[in-house]
């Protein structure tokens, strides 16, 4: 059931403005490469003032089951886009995403392409460095370590950013 403080901030808004917003930034997510159901979640969750809703608001919001909600928060979850937390005095999740949402989701993303790269470092020794695929290999893992080193520094300058604009 959506909460009463949820549903005044929904109606304080044109409710058909918010689910366009929602749908058409869901569209690009699904564009990008994200799937549908996990893409709107998403949207809807960065749509809220809080950041946070339970499973029964997201399928109210978005006109779907609970299991379509659930299997899009697992997938979320897994990805960490989004975290569960429980209500207060209820048994009850709610999922949130968080301010520094894309910060995390890079630095997520800075992991996974060190496993990339070792991996194809591997391959370039088992191709050989001087066969074609080697090379193609050796310039992937070339341009991953790249940009492991400009998203450190990235990242780094984000940081004192958005202390100079948002404060800590």
């Amino acid at each position: 059931m959506v909460t009463e403080q949820n549903a005044k901030r929904w109606a304080e808004r044109d409710a058909a403005a918010v689910s366009d917003f929602i749908e058409r930034f869901a569209a690009q997510l699904v564009e990008a490469g994200m799937t549908r159901m996990p893409a709107r979640v998403f949207a809807a969750l960065l749509a809220s003032d809080s950041g946070a809703m339970t499973s029964a608001e997201l399928g109210e919001q978005l006109k779907v089951s609970p299991a379509a909600v659930s299997g899009a928060i697992r997938y979320l979850a897994q990805v960490s886009m989004v975290s569960r937390e429980r209500q207060p005095g209820s048994r009850r999740e709610r999922y949130r995403v968080h301010n520094n949402q894309w910060y995390e989701a890079l630095t997520n993303r800075d992991a996974i392409l060190k496993r990339w790269t070792d991996a194809l470092r591997e391959g370039v020794t088992s191709l050989g460095p001087d066969t074609p695929a080697g090379r193609r290999l050796s310039e992937t893992v070339a341009f991953f370590d790249f940009m492991q080193v400009e998203l450190v520094g990235m990242l780094e300058r984000w940081r004192e950013h958005r202390e100079q604009v948002f404060g800590s």
